[in-house]
This record gives structure tokens, sequence and C-alpha cells, in this order.
């Protein structure tokens, strides 16, 4: 194996270490892992992160080095075919780094035996991110967070925190974190707006819910489509919410199926979805059927417009049987 050559202090290097870039570039080909193609977005992160400054230039060499080394080794966990080896590779980084989040994700998923157990478990994990990154770092660049690739692994375990403690029925905490991931990456690369509209509702912060709406007001999916009608809904806009409706249902009719009860949610949840299928309505309800159920006055106006869009379908055609 080549002996890599000696590194100049971090205080007078000019570009990134090679061991900065090797671990960048592996952080890069897990994006295109399967094949996918990668967005422009993380072509852009990666060039960032390149030349941007990073939370690792005051330290030294070797404690540079050893965050390099156990990333990687997170990494090979992540990928590890058993358990066993998966553990072994995450203490392994951990010896190396403590504060190596994908490590402590890694173990947490292994060693927690209740749900309890597992969000302490990412608990650590999310603080050992935030120690990392450092207060000065997360200040600096609050607002377009992914656009640097060496925050990713806090980004992902605080989505995997806030899904937990949604899970769990803790949904003010699961709010607080969400809240979070969008202060510190306003583009939502990650997509918990879509979780987190559907906590709004479900709480009743209909303040919350407007703001959110109007901050990604060109979002045009079919999860807020559905989420604006609970919205004016619950704001005593009946006409207004007739209006969404309409919107909604053109952009996915099967929401509304699952909703009024016509149609039973399956055990297992989709992988992919396309725009405006069952796959999406299934996705739609993970997020949205907790404020709809809560709401029960909202799903009896629900069905009431489609049966009454029912009598309108079948009315012309028996006049026009009639006329015959």
């Amino acid at each position: 194996m080549t002996k890599k050559p000696a590194r100049k202090s971090p205080a007078k290097k000019k570009s990134a270490p090679d061991g900065e870039i090797e671990a960048l570039m592996r952080q890069f080909e897990k994006l295109m892992a399967g094949g996918g193609l990668v967005a422009q977005g993380d072509l852009d992160a990666l060039l960032t992160s390149l030349h941007a400054p990073s939370v690792l230039d005051g330290l030294s060499d070797a404690e540079a080095n050893a965050k390099y080394e156990a990333q990687e080794l997170a990494f090979e966990a992540q990928e590890a075919e058993t358990e066993a080896q998966a553990r072994k590779l995450a203490k392994r980084a951990l010896a190396k780094d403590p504060d190596c989040v994908d490590a402590l994700a890694v173990l947490a998923g292994i060693e927690s035996d209740s749900p309890r157990m597992m969000i302490e478990a990412m608990q650590k994990a999310v603080a050992a991110g935030e120690r990392s990154l450092g207060a000065a770092f997360i200040k600096k660049n609050r607002g377009y967070f992914w656009g640097l690739i060496e925050t990713r692994p806090y980004m992902r375990a605080l989505e995997q925190l806030a899904a937990l403690l949604r899970a769990e029925g803790l949904n003010l905490e699961a709010i607080k974190h969400y809240e979070k991931m969008l202060e510190l990456n306003a583009n939502d690369n990650q997509g918990v707006r879509d979780p987190l509209l559907g906590l709004y509702l479900t709480t009743d912060n209909l303040e919350g819910a407007r703001k959110l709406l109007k901050d990604y007001a060109e979002d045009s999916s079919a999860n807020f489509a559905w989420g604006r009608v609970l919205e004016r809904f619950l704001s005593a806009d009946l006409a207004g919410a007739a209006a969404k409706l309409k919107t909604a249902r053109k952009e996915n009719r099967f929401v509304e199926l699952y909703l009024s009860g016509q149609k039973g949610l399956p055990k297992q949840m989709p992988g992919m979805y396309s725009p405006g299928s069952d796959d999406e309505a299934i996705l739609v309800l993970d997020n949205m059927s907790l404020a709809w159920a809560k709401h029960k006055e909202a799903v009896f106006w629900l069905m009431e417009q489609l049966m009454a869009g029912k009598v309108q379908e079948i009315a012309p055609a028996r006049t026009g049987k009639r006329l015959q």
C-alpha cells in the first residue's frame, strides 16, 4: 500500500487535506449508491465542502485523521452484512472519534431494545453531532446546512430522532426537531415539511401550519394539497376547503378513498411512488391520517363531499336514459 505523504499543519494548509478529500468522496459515492442519479445540489455540496472552511480546520493532523478514519469505519458499519460486524466497526469508529454520529446511530439501531432506548440513543447521537460541528459553525451556516456534506450525518440523526418521537406520539418534541431542521436547511432536501405539516394539524397548531404552507407555497405535492384542505376546514373556511379539495383530488384522488374508509391501508409502506399514484396516497396518509382522524368532523365533511360528487356523476346519466 502506498504511504501517504506527510501533510502540513491545518493552520498552513491551502487546500483540503488528503484524508478530508477521501472522506468527502466516500460520502459522494454513497449518494450514487444503487445507480441513481445525483442531484445538482449534491454536486454543488461536494464542491463547496472541498473549498469551504471545515469544522476540522482547527484540529491537529492526528485529530483530523482520526475523525476521517472514524467516518470511514462508520460507512463500513452501515454497509455491514451482519449485526456483529456492524457493531465491531461502529465501536472501532467510536474509539477513534467518540462523537462520530453515524457510528452512534448504527449502535443505536443494534443495541436498543425498545423505542425509548432508541430515542435516548439517538438523542446522544444528535448531541454528539452538535458538539462535533460546534456552535460557531452551526450559527455561521444556519439556513443551508445540506449544502455542506460534513453536516449530513447530524441532519440524518435529527431526522431519525424526530421520526422516532413522532412514532411514539411525542408530537411536540418531534415538532421542535423538524422545525430546527428547517431552520438549519430551509431548502428542506430531506422533505421533513411533510410530516411537520401533519403534526401541526394534529396538535391544532394552525398558526404553524399556515406559516409552513406560506413558506413553501410553491409546494404542489399531494401531501401539501390535502394538508391545505384540512387547514381550511379547521379554520372554519368551508368554501376555501371545498376549493382546496378540488385541487387535492387532482393531485391524488386515492387519498380520500383511504380517509373515508373505502380502501384499507396496506401492511407495508411503499418504497417508491409516482405522483398521483396509490403508493403516493399511502405516503400522504402516513403523514396526514392522524390529523384527519383526530378531527372526525372533517372526515364526515369529506365523506359528504365525496357522496355529493357521486350523486352529481350519476344524475346526468339517469336523465339521459329517461330522455331516450
